[in-house]
């Protein structure tokens, strides 16, 4: 009987598991749909960073307090603040920045196949740092990766006009950004904690998100329609904050190799998202790019999860 119910008790804690890291994947993919869909009102990629940073910042800063009053875990030091500050305008706020740029230039499935490169990023980083070769099976992956994003890039380029390249390289820069981000965030994770030190950062992006749109933009250029504003919520709920804590829910309940697995759903839902409400099109070319993505992320992604 208690055999039973633990193994009752462990089929729904892998259940939930799943269904988070779904939920997550869907989450994060959709944040394009609604960044095309704000940029149709022609708000500017600084004014729509700082509304979905604006709204977001009061789930992240409660998380942090709360965090923080646990007195379980260690003060922070100097260096460790450094790491929050540095890791959090790089992985988080110059992430995203590039990200929303290279939105107004390319299509939302090119522009999630290439963020989804970050893992093949960290592995040619580490490689590079470490001064190790890069196994022959990860290789293969790494082909297979950038000859599927060379196809959806073809695809696009054959249906937009211009702009497609500048907003690949944009795009690659945040993919690259928050591959760096990962790789240095190691050691402060470990230290800090994953929920305090992503509290802590996107707290920080936050900030310079706000302060950049202030910087450069009059306050009238808060004069919005209702519906970017309505967007711009939507986008800090369902594509940022609750996303976030989906992921980590799920990780914790069915490991880093499951919830990659996936998460290979992400750039999927973004093509049949755009496809119904932006009416980009799918074409053959398209889906093949993207099969060859997906298989060369997710072998390099399982294995590394794995070891």
């Amino acid at each position: 009987m208690a055999n039973s119910l633990k193994h009752d008790a462990i089929q729904r804690h892998a259940v939930t598991g799943g269904l988070f890291a779904l939920l997550a994947a869907v989450g994060f993919s959709a944040k394009a749909i609604l960044v095309k869909l704000a940029y149709a009102d022609h708000v500017d990629a600084i004014t729509l960073l700082a509304l979905r940073m604006t709204f977001s910042v009061p789930a992240f800063l409660g998380v942090a307090l709360w965090v923080n009053n646990n007195k379980q875990h260690a003060a922070l030091n100097r260096r460790d603040w450094f790491a929050v500050l540095a890791l959090g305008l790089t992985g988080y706020y110059l992430a995203s920045y590039l990200d929303f740029l290279g939105l107004q230039y390319i299509s939302a499935g090119l522009e999630r196949l290439i963020l989804f490169l970050y893992p093949t990023m960290v592995v040619v980083l580490t490689a590079w740092l470490s001064r190790l070769p890069i196994k022959p099976r990860e290789k293969f992956a790494l082909i297979l990766s950038y000859a599927g994003i060379a196809l959806v890039f073809v695809h696009d380029v054959g249906m937009r006009e211009n702009g497609v390249l500048n907003g690949a390289l944009l795009v690659f820069g945040s993919a690259l950004a928050y591959a760096i981000y990962l790789i240095g965030a190691n050691h402060s994770i470990a230290r800090i904690g994953a929920t305090r030190f992503t509290a802590y950062a996107m707290t920080v992006a936050s900030a310079a998100s706000i302060v950049q749109f202030a910087i450069t933009h009059p306050l009238n250029g808060l004069i919005l329609s209702e519906r970017v504003y309505y967007l711009g919520l939507a986008m800090a709920v369902f594509s940022t904050v609750l996303p976030a804590f989906l992921l980590s829910a799920a990780m914790c309940r069915i490991g880093a190799g499951k919830t990659a697995l996936i998460g290979a759903i992400g750039p999927v839902s973004t093509i049949y998202l755009a496809w119904a409400f932006l009416g980009e099109g799918v074409s053959l070319t398209q889906i093949t790019g993207s099969v060859l993505v997906l298989a060369g992320v997710l072998a390099i992604s399982i294995k590394r999860s794995r070891r």
